[in-house]
């Protein structure tokens, strides 16, 4: 399995970054992810670490050194992702829980599969095209909808974290070609870029170079108002490697090699099963009392 790898993430114009990304990857497999702390609800960055570390928890006990039921294993993450942080709030004795969006994407046996929660990216290119993308988790803000000068706001109706079990969209694997791009990123880095500016980026340069580039791009697009911003970005088979990326070499069938752009924040996530997962998350989510709406300014992921 060969393949180059690189991330970057940039706080923009806000007072500090809640976006999260990670990879690991082992001699047959690789799990790439981003996840997008929700502003307007507390502790958005400790939301997006704990999605982070689950997911990085769960791929290190299934991919020996591949994960052997792909679907089931991005269910089972995401829902571990979400109970950790119900878990964690009910703890704390918190209101309302954390919140994140979570974009992964499962490299193995030549294919990609990925799977969403919210509207963090992800974006499959060969040449200059998208051959796939996500689609949000998010509709338009009607209540206030008059009162807006310019287009209708966008909100998100699933997250990790709310009370509610989240809506969790899987593909089918499908299979990669040599020098196939695969972006995973938060909505600070594609809110401000057309699909094709991402495209055109990300097909010419290799990914550290197109990280940084997109990243940057953006930063200016958005002005002193951006977002945080986020790019995880893997060439599949690469024909050329630029060394500054980081690339498989790992031939011990049973390790694994893990890269994250923070530390971890929590202990090693519940090993439940699914149906265990969801019984759980009913439990917890009765410890929360009515929605707390988040403030105007914060309408916005």
């Amino acid at each position: 399995m060969t393949f180059s790898v690189a991330q970057t993430s940039t706080i923009g114009g806000r007072a500090r970054n809640e976006d999260r990304s990670a990879y690991c990857y082992t001699s047959q497999s690789v799990l790439l992810l981003v996840a997008d702390g929700l502003g307007g609800y507390p502790l958005g960055e400790v939301a997006a670490q704990m999605a982070v570390d689950s997911m990085i928890a769960c791929f290190q006990r299934h991919a020996w050194p591949r994960v052997d039921d792909s679907k089931a294993f991005f269910m089972r993450a995401f829902l571990t992702a979400h109970y950790e942080v119900l878990r964690y709030a009910v703890v704390r004795s918190m209101a309302t829980p954390p919140r994140t969006t979570l974009v992964a994407a499962l490299v193995q046996d030549g294919q990609v599969q990925w799977a969403h929660c919210g509207d963090s990216r992800l974006y499959w290119v060969r040449g200059d095209a998208v051959l796939a993308r996500t689609v949000d988790h998010a509709g338009p803000e009607r209540r206030h909808a008059e009162l807006v000068d310019g287009p209708v706001r966008q909100v998100l109706y699933s997250c990790i974290g709310a009370p509610s079990l989240p809506r969790v969209d899987v593909t089918e694997p499908v299979a990669l070609e040599q020098g196939d791009k695969l972006l995973l990123c938060s909505d600070g880095l594609w809110g401000p870029l057309k699909d094709s500016e991402i495209a055109r980026a990300i097909a010419h340069l290799p990914p550290h170079a197109a990280t940084e580039t997109l990243v940057r791009r953006a930063h200016r697009q958005a002005g002193a108002r951006s977002d945080n911003l986020t790019a995880l970005a893997l060439e599949w088979q690469p024909l050329q490697k630029s060394i500054d990326d980081a690339r498989t070499d790992l031939d011990d069938a049973t390790g694994w090699v893990c890269e994250s752009s923070a530390p971890a924040v929590s202990e090693p996530p519940t090993d439940l099963d699914t149906d265990e997962l969801i019984a759980a998350i009913t439990v917890l989510r009765d410890s929360f009392g009515p929605p707390v709406p988040r403030s105007p300014l914060a309408t916005v992921e």
